[in-house]
């Protein structure tokens, strides 16, 4: 049966989200949204709510505000302008059976108005591809319970499948090596860091399978038992990247940022990146190529926290070279890739 008569495939890429402006205004309605997420700050709702709406955000905004300011540029925020170029190109790569909409879990364009825009469109099917590559419940979690949410009050929901992680898929790992390999050449580097976004360890545990996760070597391998176990994937998708590059056990080092330790007094995956490369100069390494393997596109995360600030830290250490692999965006690799993973599901 040919798709005109069956209804073309719906595609939902999602990412997490951006203000509409750098304005301290926006900052703090995308942060209040973000911040009070049950399942990115998992506090009960009446503790987490007047804590953070009445007093960390209020705080936090106007500081974020100004780095917002530094991280846009001319067609706006990185991550939905890179988001918005992946959405045509996967299209275009797809063609007319596909229809492939785009959407932020926070603020626009929203994951409801894109499942709207498949839902008008009549497509048989759905296929979600939160577009982070492991699974943690405080992102591919949160999306898909977004979606689900949405979806209830639909008369008539159609078939809906999620791809819930790809830390492991062979094209992803291929982007990033290709991506690395171009910023080695040319270079000699000392070391290589992998720095992923950090989650709190209590979430780890919280989603054990059997109690499985002891946050240690149990991330050595990857296999049934730790399948969506967020440091574990970090740790498979790390292996995979150091056996593309050609690089030994010794030549790199798996790390986690941007926690909120301070304000939830609690640990979180560790080892820290910002300490650990404060170290590197005294152990005679001063020239590091960064990776941040949990983003897929340029963003805050990537670009001030690891391309700049880290870069600063390490400097003011010794160090001499800091060097950040620039993301995947919507670079034609990338673009397969993509593709390939909605073809397969």
């Amino acid at each position: 049966m040919s798709a005109s008569n069956q209804g073309r495939i719906g595609v939902l890429l999602v990412n997490l989200g951006t203000p509409d402006s750098p304005k301290t205004p926006d900052v703090r309605r995308y942060l209040n949204e973000f911040l009070t997420d049950g399942r990115v700050v998992d506090m009960p709702a009446a503790i987490r709510y007047p804590l953070f709406r009445g007093l960390v955000v209020p705080l936090r905004a106007p500081k974020s505000a100004k780095i917002y300011q530094q991280l846009w540029t001319e067609r706006g925020s990185p991550l939905l302008y890179h988001g918005l170029d992946l959405q045509k190109k996967v299209q275009e790569q797809l063609g007319s059976d596909y229809l492939v909409a785009f959407g932020m879990r926070y603020q626009n364009p929203s994951v409801e108005s894109a499942l709207l825009e498949l839902r008008d469109a009549a497509v048989s099917r759905i296929i979600v591809l939160p577009l982070f590559p492991q699974y943690a419940s405080a992102s591919t979690g949160s999306v898909q319970e977004k979606v689900m949410d949405i979806v209830k009050d639909w008369w008539i929901v159609p078939s809906i499948s999620f791809i819930s992680s790809f830390a492991d898929d062979p094209d992803f790992i291929t982007c990033l090596v290709a991506r690395g390999r171009a910023e080695m050449e040319g270079h000699d580097y000392d070391h290589f860091v992998f720095s992923y976004h950090g989650i709190p360890e209590r979430h780890i545990l919280k989603g054990s399978h059997n109690n499985y996760c002891k946050l240690g070597t149990c991330c050595a391998s990857y296999n049934k038992n730790n399948r969506y176990c967020y440091r574990a994937q970090c740790y498979a998708t790390s292996r995979l990247l150091a056996q593309g590059l050609g690089l030994r056990d010794d030549q790199y080092t798996v790390t986690f940022q941007s926690r909120l330790q301070s304000r939830l007094r609690d640990p979180w995956l560790q080892p820290y990146t910002d300490e650990v490369i404060k170290e590197y100069p005294a152990k005679g390494i001063n020239n590091v190529l960064a990776f941040s393997p949990a983003f897929v596109a340029d963003c805050l995360e990537t670009t001030i926290e690891v391309g700049d600030e880290f870069k600063e830290l390490f400097e003011e250490a010794g160090g001499k070279h800091w060097q950040l692999v620039p993301s995947l965006n919507s670079e034609p690799m990338w673009v397969e890739a993509v593709a390939s993973m909605i073809r397969r599901n």
